[in-house]
């Protein structure tokens, strides 16, 4: 049998993703297999880990099972940020898998895949959904093992040695930790280097944190605690810890296409590989030799990362401020080793060793780029199938276009079909419409040359789809 005719879990932008009632131990164990036997047939090690999600473990545990029966021994690393299982993994040149909804909602989540050389591309997951399989009607989940500690120490020294003990001395960051699986490594790395750390905000109850459409409870908290204490940053991350939020000393968070330009220039890229929904000012800041533009999703970045191939540093990063480091980047004599899945440690410690080093505040940061602003929002509980009837409706009558996205814009100049519909107007505002690849949500991105009109680009043209739907 086919992945497809056992589930209605399917891969969305980066992973398998679904309701967590579809994901059953059945299911779970099929897509380890299918992963198994078409992506990994030879591993004789798989690493397995998961984030904080209470669905996770079972999920880890009915992959396990399918681990076992395919005659591979496993190291567990239990919860841990999937950006260091990852980079765990690919030390020990095995394949893993990484059970994570991420950002999405609760009652949803999911499973990545990797390769012993990095995450799996979408032909690989077409070879996935491909794979025949035989799959036991009644699956046992395995007992997780021990988890083995040195995936967390490796990820640990990878930020110490690479930035250097002492980085950030004299500097307080508050933590949002949240439920975030990253909340403890993050504490560990940010004092490694010297900063003073006040935790802030933990729980054990599951946040949908979605750094690309921060909600506004979280942006009031932010500022409140800018107010109750003296910090020099406040950071986060999502739930798996693979993207940022990074917010300056007054509680306001920095875009996360701003976090990756920065965090690009920290490195000395030569190339930028990022999505079409990002910020326009990497191409005019002017420094980087190249920016190549890709559909939305870590596979798209890393694909476009290979294709720049050995060309000096080459750097990815999406709107949501994950951070993929395509080759080994060199900073004061010290090799910072390739991680091409998205990371949110590196940009969070390098903008900070940035201000220090530059003398500055995090607010400062932005000030030598180019005056262009984005903003995100989404309609959620937004079916997929209306959401890509809309833009084909756009697409085949263009005068409605700017109707809908922007009347207030002037003409549509150029139009963006890379992925969804993205219009450059005569003004120079830009409005995105996508529907979600990993939940029922449609996704509006908005550029302008001030915050505020970005803001009110993104929230005015989902109000008006949202009334016409």
């Amino acid at each position: 049998m086919q992945l497809k005719n056992i589930s209605s879990v399917t891969f969305g932008t980066s992973g398998a993703r679904g309701l967590v009632a579809d994901m059953t131990d059945r299911v779970c164990y099929a897509f380890a297999s299918a992963f198994l036997q078409s992506v990994a047939d030879d591993a004789e090690t798989v690493v397995l880990g998961h984030d904080l999600r209470p669905s996770s473990p079972a999920i880890a545990s009915a992959c396990l099972s399918a681990v076992k029966d395919a005659g591979s021994r496993v190291v567990y690393t239990g919860s841990l940020p999937t950006p260091a299982i990852a980079f765990y993994a690919e030390r020990r040149q095995a394949p893993a898998v990484v059970v994570t909804g991420s950002h999405i909602p609760f009652d949803r989540n999911g499973i990545k895949f990797y390769r012993a050389d990095g995450e799996i591309s979408k032909a690989d997951e077409q070879a996935m959904m491909s794979a025949s399989l035989d799959v036991p009607e009644t699956v046992q989940p395995a007992v997780l093992p021990q988890k083995d500690e040195r995936a967390y120490e490796a990820y640990v020294s990878r930020y110490l040695d690479f930035f250097g003990q002492g980085a950030l001395d004299g500097m307080t960051v508050g933590v949002y930790e949240h439920s975030s699986v990253a909340r403890d490594v993050l504490r560990d790395i940010l004092e490694g280097l010297g900063a003073q750390v006040i935790s802030l905000g933990r729980t054990d109850t599951f946040v949908p944190i979605d750094t690309e459409a921060v909600r506004e409870e979280d942006a009031l908290r932010a500022r409140a605690w800018a107010k109750e204490h003296t910090f020099d940053a406040i950071v986060s991350t999502d739930g798996d810890g693979d993207r940022p939020l990074i917010g300056d000393e007054q509680g306001e968070w920095l875009r996360g296409d701003v976090v990756g330009i920065l965090c690009a220039q920290f490195l000395r890229a030569n190339v930028v590989v990022t999505p079409v929904s990002c910020n326009t000012a990497v191409e005019e800041c002017g420094a980087f030799d190249r920016v190549i533009r890709t559909r939305i999703g870590s596979p798209y970045v890393i694909a476009g990362m290979e294709e720049a191939g050995s060309d000096g540093v080459v750097v990815g990063y999406e709107a949501n401020g994950g951070f993929l480091l395509g080759s080994d980047a060199v900073r004061n004599g010290k090799t910072l080793q390739a991680l091409p899945t998205r990371d949110a440690v590196l940009p969070i410690a390098a903008l900070l060793c940035m201000a220090r080093e530059q003398g500055c505040k995090v607010s400062g940061l932005t000030e030598s780029l180019p005056a262009r602003f984005t903003a995100s929002d989404r309609l959620q509980d937004f079916p997929t199938e209306l959401s890509r009837s809309i833009i084909a409706g756009l697409q085949a009558v263009p005068d409605e276009i700017g109707v809908l996205l922007a009347p207030d814009a002037g003409a549509a100049a150029a139009v963006d079909a890379t992925d969804g519909l993205r219009v450059t107007f005569a003004s120079g505002d830009i409005v995105h419409l996508r529907p979600s690849g990993n939940a029922p949500e449609l996704r509006c991105y908005a550029e302008a040359d001030t915050a505020e009109r970005a803001r009110q680009l993104c929230r005015e043209c989902l109000k008006r789809i949202s009334a016409g739907e």
